[in-house]
């Protein structure tokens, strides 16, 4: 895959149509302004597509419905794209714009460009697409990795950003399954934040997943503790004592 567009802003010329020819989408063609979008704002199929294209290269792309638009319908431009749509599009790569390397910037760039790859993830959250959202949250993390020089100001700014950013991304290794991974992340949290309530029902979440169940029940406890109206935090305690008494069921049976 051709990492140059990644984060980059592209701008194409593009139709889109169905399968019996219906245009629902017609952008940059007609002395219209070539149609500008930042790399993940687009269709999965898309995205893929301009990722591999060079500049002034016309391409004809053919994205089944997994990488379109699904399976609800979805109103478009000129028209709707009926459930469970195969598109074409015809594809012409104007050019695009190379994302700053995060050396490249200084600390209050650094720190925007931290915030806009969050603000990124949150949108590729709410649609579902967790994999994507998590690399936005980790490059969002490498621009503010190293912040040593930083002033104090901008260390509150950046220790903000990277609580959210590894929290955001524990829920969305915890719904791609990976528990691993987001236990590390709220360890990560909880060095800088020790009482922080989501990281800590988040790791009992993941514990409980990693049948850690002692582990998950001292997470759960110090939560409560910190906040003991949080429905979240009850609401993982009540799965983990389900849990133990089926595990000690099992033991005594043993």
């Amino acid at each position: 895959m051709n990492d140059q567009t990644n984060g980059a802003v592209v701008q194409l010329k593009l139709i889109g149509k169905l399968q019996d020819g219906t245009v629902f989408v017609k952008k940059g063609h007609d002395d219209e302004q070539p149609f500008e979008f930042k790399i993940y704002e687009v269709i999965d199929g898309l995205d893929r597509a301009v990722k591999n294209m060079k500049k002034n290269e016309i391409a004809l792309v053919t994205i089944g419905p997994e990488y379109a638009f699904g399976s609800s319908a979805s109103p478009q431009e000129l028209a709707t794209v009926p459930p469970n749509s195969t598109v074409y599009y015809e594809v012409e790569l104007v050019s695009f714009i190379k994302e700053k390397e995060t050396w490249e910037l200084n600390t209050q760039k650094k720190i925007e460009a931290a915030g806009k790859k969050k603000e990124e993830g949150n949108a590729l959250f709410k649609a579902g697409k967790y994999e994507r959202a998590s690399k936005r949250y980790e490059k969002a993390i490498r621009f503010i990795e190293y912040d040593s020089s930083f002033g104090d100001e901008e260390k509150k700014q950046s220790k903000l950003l990277k609580i959210t950013c590894n929290l955001n991304n524990a829920a969305c290794k915890l719904k791609l399954r990976d528990y691993k991974q987001a236990e590390k992340l709220c360890t990560n949290v909880l060095e800088l934040d020790s009482m922080n309530v989501k990281a800590l029902y988040r790791r009992a979440h993941a514990y409980i997943q990693l049948v850690d169940l002692d582990l998950a029940e001292m997470d759960n406890k110090k939560a409560l503790e910190t906040d003991p109206e949080n429905r979240d935090v009850k609401m993982e305690y009540k799965i983990l004592k389900n849990k133990m008494r089926e595990y000690n069921k099992k033991d005594a049976q043993f």
